[in-house]
């Protein structure tokens, strides 16, 4: 049963296969190893001291290969000679280790590796103990949890795409024209907007498929939707500045806007979104707005027609922002996609936000900004500042995935296929669960969640069912206020249909064991 959760596709294993790094890759690089001809030491015992330290404090590992004699000398320009005897000295002791056909290596064992020859930072700088100073706003930043963000991969994994119905082949093919024969723009340009031809690729889209008011020059191209975010909070807002945000809601958003010293102010969200009337008649007041209006993360509804105009009205009544993060709207099962809020605003008051991440793969980094013409150059000006523009390769091989037609083919095939996990998963939550769980957001998206009925403890159980290699996704941490509901967000995107009722089995029995 645990390898039905968690296994990874055929697919995936041949990949990764195919991508392992070259052994001894490191063998023609020289160690940093300093030689004084003038110094009373001897160059053979230069080298010597150089390689042992290297080796004890770390610099070097055992089983780590080693320059030839010759390179090693060429590198350094002195004779072979002296090198021969260092190189024989440290064989001796046992530092080296040679081997027939393929090199000298640093030995697998040590003689002094039972010998502590680390020390720690305060030993070392001669700082006394303890926390050393760093910024406020570097506190702010909630500290890094390998552990969630390294969830494993398998049934209920929240953002995992079926990564073994992707086109690599198509894929791959145009990584590969681009990276032989590249455009002299791809390789020294420094727009911070990002790569023209990709730009009115997306410009198309947007307008075609997402009903957004655009041209290529209010398109930025960013490191994914949380780089859109970091920019925006930049740009739009100041220490202090009061935020409404969606409770419950996106916890990366959150981080963004109060390490930027926002004051934020949770608005609920019910079946029809964010309730801004609500905000509004109990006198908050804000200088922006983050929704995710098309499908709320995590409840997953799609605000109504009339919240959308409310919160337009507020933007363009006070003067207020409205950032519309559109992360996975291409998927909807039940309607065809609801337009972008974007495209209701015809005040200039929305930025909005979109990603390749769900619809293509995560690691490939790449959303964008629809940008209000008045504010591309300040959202210029702060770019420059971060990372002075994106990189290009793969934004010259997702316009020609684009305008060759094989990203919308892609997106077709896969809101098929999610439809068709989405409604084995709601199935079999009914068969297993009945009425026990109540199933919010299954109507788009690749993720619907589930609410636990009073005396559940939700971290507690997904901590649980990870030792199950179960991935489930609490729910509660994503409320700022106190009595947050309980439950799990359940992805679907990564499990194939057959697999999902035994996945749901497992779920029960981690709920009621």
């Amino acid at each position: 049963m645990p390898q039905v959760i968690a296994g990874v596709s055929d697919a995936m294993r041949a990949a990764e296969n195919r991508i392992k790094p070259k052994r001894n890759s490191s063998a023609r690089i020289l160690p940093t190893i300093a030689i004084d001809r003038s110094a009373p030491v001897s160059l053979h015992q230069q080298v010597y001291n150089g390689y042992r330290s290297a080796i004890l404090r770390g610099d070097l590992r055992p089983g780590q290969q080693v320059p030839s004699s010759r390179d090693f000398a060429t590198g350094i320009q002195i004779s072979r000679f002296p090198v021969l005897h260092a190189y024989a000295q440290l064989v001796a002791e046992g530092y080296f280790e040679t081997r027939i056909g393929s090199g000298t290596f640093v030995a697998a064992s040590l003689p002094e590796q039972l010998i502590s020859v680390k020390q720690t930072l305060h030993q070392t700088t001669n700082l006394p103990p303890g926390p050393r100073s760093v910024s406020l706003r570097s506190l702010a930043y909630p500290s890094y949890d390998r552990a969630v963000l390294t969830r494993g991969w398998g049934a209920f994994g929240v953002h995992q795409p079926a990564f073994d119905q992707f086109p690599f082949s198509v894929w791959s093919s145009l990584v590969t024209e681009h990276s032989r024969n590249p455009r002299v723009s791809a390789l020294h340009h420094i727009s911070p907007m990002g790569s023209e031809r990709f730009r009115e690729e997306i410009c198309l889209y947007l307008r075609t498929a997402r009903a957004v008011r655009c041209d290529p020059s209010q398109i930025m191209i960013v490191s994914g939707s949380q780089q859109a975010l970091d920019i925006t909070a930049r740009v739009l807002l100041d220490s202090e500045n009061p935020v409404f945000v969606e409770e419950p809601g996106y916890g990366l958003m959150r981080t963004v806007l109060v390490a930027a010293g926002c004051r934020l102010i949770p608005v609920p969200v019910d079946r029809e979104g964010m309730d801004i009337a609500f905000a509004i008649k109990t006198g908050k007041k804000a200088k922006a707005a983050f929704v995710t209006p098309s499908h709320q993360y995590p409840l997953g509804s799609t605000m109504s027609a009339t919240r959308r105009l409310c919160l337009l009205n507020w933007a363009q009544s006070t003067g207020g922002w409205v950032v519309e993060d559109d992360y996975d709207s291409e998927y909807r099962y039940e309607s065809a996609p609801i337009a972008s809020l974007q495209g209701l605003d015809v005040n200039s008051r929305v930025i909005y936000i979109g990603t390749f991440s769900k619809v293509m793969f995560p690691s490939l980094r790449i959303g964008y900004l629809v940008i209000p013409p008045d504010l591309v150059e300040r959202f210029s000006a702060v770019r420059l500042a971060m990372d002075i523009f994106p990189p290009y390769l793969f934004q010259e091989v997702l316009a020609d995935f684009m305008s060759e037609g094989h990203f919308g083919r892609h997106i077709r095939k896969m809101r098929k296929l999610y439809g068709e996990r989405r409604d084995v998963l709601v199935k079999s939550l009914r068969n297993e669960f009945g009425d026990i769980l109540d199933v919010h957001g299954a109507e788009a998206g690749m993720h619907l969640t589930v609410t636990l009925p009073e005396g559940f403890q939700d971290v507690e159980i997904s901590a649980r069912a990870a030792q199950a290699r179960l991935w489930l996704w609490p729910l509660s941490p994503c409320y700022l206020l106190d009595k947050p509901r309980h439950g799990f967000v359940l992805g679907f995107g990564s499990t194939p249909g057959d697999r999902m009722p035994d996945a749901v089995k497992a779920f029960r029995s981690v709920l009621f064991p």
